[in-house]
C-alpha cells in the first residue's frame, strides 16, 4: 500500500490532493516530504471570516510537521494561498490541518497529546524529535479543546483538597467529581484561598449548584466557609483520611516529645524509629514493627497512651446509626479530655468543633470519599513527571490532561 493511500484514508482533507512525496536530507537525517495542492478551481477560505473567496495571490511553500512513519520525520508542504476576501481584505486562507501560523499539524498535536499522557514531556519530545514547547503546545490545545467540549452537567458529588506545589507553603486547589461511575478532576485554582475557591463556585455556576448533593473537603477553614456560603443546600462530608492524618499528627507530636525526654533520661532506645511502627495500620506494618509496637505498649507511655485512643477511635467509622455515632464520638472525647495528652486534646477539640460535619459521613457512605486522595496521589505523580513545569499554566494544562478525562474529536485518527 503506497504512503499517499493511507494519507487519504485518514489525513484526506476537502479541496486538496497529495502530490509527490519524497525522501528528503535535512539536518543531518533524512525526512519525508509530501507535496500538497489545492484542486483546480477550488476557492481559498479566508482565516478571519471562514467563507470563501478569490485567490489574490501565492505564497512561498510552508512546511508542516506531520506524524513521523518509523521513527523518520514527516511534513506537508504547500504554498499558502492568499485571498480577497470583501469582508477582510486581504488575508492568508485557512488550512483544514493546522491552525494560523503554527508549523505542526493537528493529527501531529494530538499524537503528541496522547503520548504525554504515558510520558513526561521531555521524552515525548526528545522520542519523537519536536521541542518541550511544541509538546506544550499540543497538550494545551488538546485540553483546551476538551474543557470546551465536555459535559460538566448532572454533577452531584464533589471532593474539594489542596495539594502542595514547588516548595513551602504553596498550593493548588484541586476539586473532582466522585460520583459513581464517573470521577475526574473538573477544575483546579492557585493557592487555597476563600477568593479561589470561591472562584470554582462561580464557575460552576448555579445552574449546576442545583443539582448538586453532596460536598466532601478537609477541615481547612476558606473551604468549609465557601461551601456553607455557596452550596449549603449539599450535605457537606468531611474526609476521613483528613481527620486521620490529624489524629497521626497528634499522636505523632506525643511520641516526638516523649522520645526528647527519654533520651535525656538515657532510655531513648524504647521509642528510637518507632515513627512508622506506631503510624501505620496494623495490615501494613512489618514484623519488626509488631515487635517495636507491642515494647511500646508495654512500657506504658503516654504514646501507648495515645495509641490505644487511636484504635478506640476507629470503631467510630463501623457504626451504622448515626445517632449511636454520635454518642460514641461525646464518649470519646470526653475520655480524651480526661487525659493529659495535650495535642490529643487539641484533636478532640477539633471533633467537637466539626461534630454533624462528621456525623454527615452515616448519610453519604455510598459516596466514597477515599477516592480525592487516590486523584491526589495521581497528581503528585504528575508533578514528578513534570520536567520542566516552572509556571501555573504548565501544571494546571498537565493535570487537566492526566486527570480530567477530556474528549477527543471523533475527526482525529487515533495513532496510539
Amino acid at each position: 500500500m503506497l504512503l499517499k493511500t493511507i494519507l487519504n484514508l485518514v489525513e484526506k482533507h476537502a479541496g486538496f490532493v497529495y502530490e509527490r512525496i519524497a525522501m528528503v536530507a535535512e539536518g543531518g537525517g533524512q525526512q519525508i516530504e509530501v507535496e500538497v495542492r489545492c484542486r483546480r478551481r477550488s476557492r481559498p477560505v479566508c482565516s478571519g471570516c471562514s467563507r470563501r473567496g478569490p485567490r489574490y495571490d501565492t505564497l512561498s511553500r510552508r512546511r508542516f510537521q506531520y506524524v513521523p512513519l518509523w521513527g523518520i520525520a514527516v511534513f506537508f508542504v504547500y504554498a499558502m494561498r492568499r485571498v480577497n476576501c470583501g469582508r477582510c481584505g486581504i488575508r492568508v486562507e485557512r488550512v483544514p490541518w493546522a491552525e494560523g501560523k503554527r508549523q505542526t499539524t493537528h493529527s501531529f498535536e494530538w499524537f503528541l497529546a496522547t503520548w504525554s499522557k504515558r510520558l513526561s514531556w521531555t521524552e515525548v519530545a526528545q522520542i519523537f524529535g519536536t521541542t518541550f514547547d511544541t509538546v506544550f503546545r499540543a497538550v494545551e490545545r488538546a485540553v483546551e479543546w476538551g474543557r470546551a467540549h465536555a459535559d460538566y452537567s448532572g454533577i452531584e458529588a464533589i471532593g474539594i483538597d489542596e495539594i502542595q506545589w514547588k516548595f513551602g507553603q504553596t498550593y493548588l486547589t484541586l476539586v473532582y467529581q466522585i460520583d459513581v461511575g464517573v470521577r475526574r478532576l473538573i477544575w483546579v485554582g492557585e493557592h487555597r484561598t476563600l477568593a479561589t475557591i470561591q472562584g470554582f463556585f462561580d464557575w460552576f455556576g448555579e445552574g449546576r449548584l442545583a443539582t448538586l448533593r453532596f460536598v466532601c473537603s478537609d477541615m481547612w477553614k476558606p473551604y468549609l466557609r465557601a461551601i456553607r456560603e455557596r452550596a449549603s443546600h449539599a450535605l457537606h462530608v468531611l474526609d476521613r483520611f483528613h481527620v486521620v492524618a490529624k489524629l497521626g499528627k497528634a499522636i505523632d507530636e506525643i511520641r516526638a516529645t516523649e522520645a526528647r525526654e527519654l533520651r535525656r533520661r538515657s532510655r531513648g532506645e524504647l521509642l528510637k524509629g518507632s515513627r512508622w511502627a506506631i503510624l501505620r495500620r496494623p495490615e501494613n506494618r512489618t514484623a519488626e514493627e509488631h515487635i517495636k509496637l507491642r515494647d511500646i505498649l508495654r512500657a506504658n507511655l503516654r504514646t501507648a497512651r495515645a495509641v490505644l485512643l487511636r484504635e478506640e477511635l476507629y470503631v467510630f467509622w463501623t457504626y451504622h446509626s448515626r445517632a449511636w455515632a454520635g454518642k460514641f464520638l461525646d464518649g470519646w472525647c470526653r475520655k480524651v479530655m480526661r487525659t493529659r495528652l495535650e495535642p490529643m486534646k487539641k484533636f478532640a477539640r477539633t471533633l467537637r468543633a466539626h461534630r454533624e460535619l462528621l456525623l454527615n459521613w452515616f448519610d453519604a457512605k455510598a459516596l466514597s470519599t477515599g477516592i480525592v486522595e487516590g486523584f491526589n496521589s495521581l497528581a503528585k505523580l504528575t508533578m514528578k513527571k513534570a520536567f520542566g513545569f516552572r509556571t501555573y499554566r504548565a501544571i494546571e494544562v498537565a493535570l487537566y490532561h492526566r486527570l480530567g478525562a477530556l474528549p477527543d474529536p471523533p475527526t482525529i485518527h487515533r495513532f496510539c
